[in-house]
């Protein structure tokens, strides 16, 4: 745990915070472009998104009353059954660099391991490059392609981890 954050599951007055944590940080990196999380509208529903899939779960991180971050785990259309998706992890300026990144993809991979899950996979941006330079730390590797039917077409990067 990191002094001072709580880690919970996402409430629906949650919503605009990690909707506004989300495009700000594809804003940073220069990632914000079509096809991609920050013009899909289940980033303003994401309470909503999660209470939809009984197989997925979404953790929002809470520093003094404010939202710093969030990521989740998601049953992805078109996936193996026994695979689901890392999403939305994005973290606010301020807890980059802190290791709540790697804290939020363990709470994630736990979780899934839990929902009997057996693989983990993801999508995401070279811009994003510090990113994926943890989820090669965690032990995913890359893919040729896609997998899943996630509607992101702006991510050209696939990643897949065992559990």
């Amino acid at each position: 745990m990191i002094a001072g954050v709580q880690i919970r599951p996402i409430a629906q007055a949650d919503n605009k915070a990690m909707a506004t944590i989300i495009r700000t940080a594809l804003t940073e990196f220069g990632a914000n472009k079509p096809g991609t999380v920050f013009y899909d509208d289940t980033t303003d529903h994401l309470y909503e998104l999660f209470q939809s899939a009984p197989l997925s779960a979404y953790y929002v991180a809470e520093k003094n009353g404010e939202l710093i971050g969030g990521a989740g785990i998601f049953p992805t259309e078109g996936l193996p059954a026994n695979t689901c998706e890392l999403v939305k992890m994005y973290l606010h300026k301020s807890a980059r660099g802190m290791g709540l990144g790697r804290f939020m993809i363990d709470q994630c991979i736990l979780t899934a391991k839990e929902k009997g899950f057996t693989q983990i996979y993801l999508e995401t941006m070279p811009e994003l490059k510090k990113a994926v330079s943890v989820y090669e730390k965690f032990g995913f590797h890359y893919l040729n392609g896609p997998m899943g039917n996630s509607g992101h077409n702006g991510c050209d990067i696939w990643m897949l981890r065992n559990i």
